[in-house]
């Protein structure tokens, strides 16, 4: 049977974490799924939260001592995902943005493709709940990034996704330098470069409810600096 993961960072999500964890397992449950909650030692006590969680469902927790940014993160649970055998690997927000409800769309695609993204940006795809000022940040993000590396992703920003094991372990998790959100970026770019087949299938990016938004101008200014270094390399 395949094993499936799921890579969810979190800082400051004990408001979200319980109720995203019961649904996922509600939307896969006639599949061989795990998640791996990667926690930088959030001062609400969700990682304590993510182990109470260990009790009920098949889940994992990585603790790092502070906060380290979102593409270590990632990079942690992704290679543990790799440590434990899993044929297809997510990566996910903990807010629920990415709604689970888009998981089984997911695995169909994954069977025929690479790496599958969730796209606010094509035919179907929306986000709710965003200021003007965020949409307008997000589409000329996305329209840089397009354009400098000539990549023909609508959505290069989004970070709800679906690797198989075999496209993950080729874009070699050791050399990857993005810190923050231009994590989405680096990934995807490096998966494109690499020949590989890429879908994108449309999904409704949900602004959080609770707890505090990470997005800022840090985040803004590494990725277009990451996009700019990575296009004076091709």
């Amino acid at each position: 049977m395949d094993k499936y993961c799921i890579v969810v960072p979190t800082y400051n999500e004990a408001e979200n974490l319980p109720s995203l964890v019961a649904e996922i397992f509600k939307m896969v449950e006639d599949y061989n799924f795990k998640i791996i909650v990667v926690d930088d030692n959030s001062p609400d006590g969700t990682g304590q939260l993510a182990e109470n969680l260990k009790k009920q469902y098949n889940l994992e927790v990585i603790h790092r001592t502070e906060k380290l940014g979102l593409g270590l993160a990632y990079v942690e649970g992704l290679r543990g995902a790799l440590m434990e055998g899993a044929d297809y690997i997510f990566s996910m927000d903990a807010d629920w943005s990415h709604q689970p409800k888009y998981l089984p769309d997911f695995i169909d695609a994954v069977k025929d493709n690479a790496l599958v993204l969730g796209s606010r940006y094509i035919n179907g795809g929306s986000t709710t709940n965003w200021s003007w000022d965020r949409r307008l940040v997000s589409y000329l993000g996305n329209l840089f990034a397009r354009s400098l590396l000539k990549v023909p992703i609508k959505d290069l920003t989004g970070g709800f996704k679906c690797y198989r094991r075999s496209c993950l372990e080729s874009i070699n998790l050791d050399e990857l330098k993005s810190l923050g959100y231009n994590f989405q970026i680096e990934t995807t770019y490096r998966v494109f470069k690499s020949g590989q087949k890429i879908k994108e299938i449309p999904i409704n990016f949900v602004e959080r409810k609770r707890g505090v938004s990470k997005f800022n101008l840090k985040i803004i200014t590494e990725a277009f600096y990451r996009v700019i270094k990575f296009s004076l390399k091709k």
